[in-house]
């Protein structure tokens, strides 16, 4: 029977902070995944550049039911620390819009550095390796393809559902039912918004145009691009809006952010009142764009022959359209899972199971789930720090 100190199920982001962490301490480490391969999820995210984390780091950009279970962890190991962590790896890069930053060539690069550091500080690591079970007893048996394994800290970083394709399943949350944690109900996050048939197929006439808009549900509200496709609606500000978005419940579109519409559309009748509606309000929306809005409004007239109800309409679809979604892409392509391992079963500085000791979940698994833009990975490697610590 293969015995180590610490065994890290998983070896995303989280799982191979945590053991590199570990193995730095002395620790025997040996890290599990089914996958062929390592830290998919960072070589796909950011179109292969890595939005490894974001200089705007705050705790009410992380959605959980304990905002303030993320904190601890943040404030530990903070994203200027995970900085000066790629500058010590020599991998260049750079700043976009909204802190985002990104690794100037491919996301591998980080990949390969995690890899590396786990190796030079004795850590292992056993891909393609299926898990079959894990039991608690003097300490933690896991059946894994590769014979038993027998850990005295077990670390669970499986991620959630999100992306199937590349290998993720609900193992973690399965594997904390199984020592009698409880889930807040795991759904997708970050993910495109679907409609109905008649408003999808008025969106799929603007498939591929892409708008800056703010999109707004309740007291929540982004500004960012917004994407019309195929099967409604996508973008940044779509899918920032998507993790606090409930089935059932409208949301709110300004496709004129910081332009009063009911102003800009009396200047516009007067300019190009003998147009048809559709057409003259190319002069405030791309060309395309202008037509569907018009149709949305009911408006198909002259904008001189509009009534003052029918401008008022008019205004309301540019400035406050309101749609009512039906659900969302789902799991295939949510780029986060919302939900997960209840933090009030997890101690905030270890990670740590509080009924099950010497049991950690982190990273994705756990109900922390930030916001678009490098959010998620800043909480990979907060919490695998922290678990590192002291497992």
């Amino acid at each position: 029977m293969e015995k180590v100190d610490v065994a890290v199920l998983g070896a995303g982001a989280a799982g191979l902070f945590a053991a590199i962490e570990a193995a730095r301490r002395g620790r025997r480490v040996l890290v599990i995944d089914h996958a062929a391969k390592p830290a998919e999820k960072i070589r796909i995210s950011g179109g292969g550049r890595c939005n490894f984390t974001n200089l705007g780091i705050a705790p009410e950009r992380f959605l959980s039911a304990n905002p303030r279970f993320a904190l601890s962890a943040l404030r530990r190991y903070t994203q200027a620390d995970f900085i000066a962590r790629m500058n010590g790896w020599g991998i260049a890069w750079h700043e976009k819009t909204l802190g985002q930053l990104f690794c100037d060539g491919p996301a591998t690069q980080v990949v390969d550095a995690l890899c590396r550091d786990l190796v030079q500080a004795g850590g292992r690591l056993w891909l393609g390796c299926a898990i079959g079970g894990v039991t608690r007893d003097a300490g933690f048996r896991l059946d894994t393809a590769r014979g038993p394994v027998l850990a005295e800290r077990l670390v669970v970083a499986t991620g959630g559902r999100s992306i199937p394709k590349m290998g993720a399943t609900g193992f973690g949350h399965d594997m904390a039912r199984q020592f009698g944690l409880r889930l807040v109900d795991p759904r997708p996050g970050l993910v495109p918004l679907t409609f109905s048939d008649g408003l999808k197929d008025s969106m799929a006439t603007l498939a591929g145009l892409s708008v800056e808009a703010v999109v707004s549900f309740g007291k929540t509200q982004f500004r960012e691009g917004l994407l019309f496709t195929h099967r409604g609606l996508s973008g940044p500000s779509i899918l920032q809006i998507s993790s606090y978005w409930r089935e059932g419940q409208p949301i709110r579109v300004d496709l004129m952010p910081d332009r009063d519409a009911a102003a800009a559309l009396a200047d516009l009748r007067r300019k190009a009142g003998a147009q048809l509606a559709g057409n003259a309000l190319a002069a405030l929306v791309p060309e395309r764009m202008a037509r569907q809005v018009a149709v949305w409004a009911g408006t198909p007239g002259r904008l001189a022959d509009l009534k003052g109800a029918e401008m008022q309409r008019l205004a309301s679809v540019l400035s406050g359209w309101e749609v009512l979604p039906m659900g969302t892409e789902g799991w295939r392509t949510a780029e986060v899972t919302l939900g997960g391992v209840d933090t009030r079963d997890l101690d905030a500085r270890t990670m740590e199971a509080r009924e099950v000791p010497g049991l950690h979940f982190i990273g994705e698994v756990v109900d922390v789930t930030g916001w678009l833009g490098g959010y998620n990975f800043q909480w990979a490697w907060s919490s695998g720090w922290a678990a590192g610590q002291v497992v």
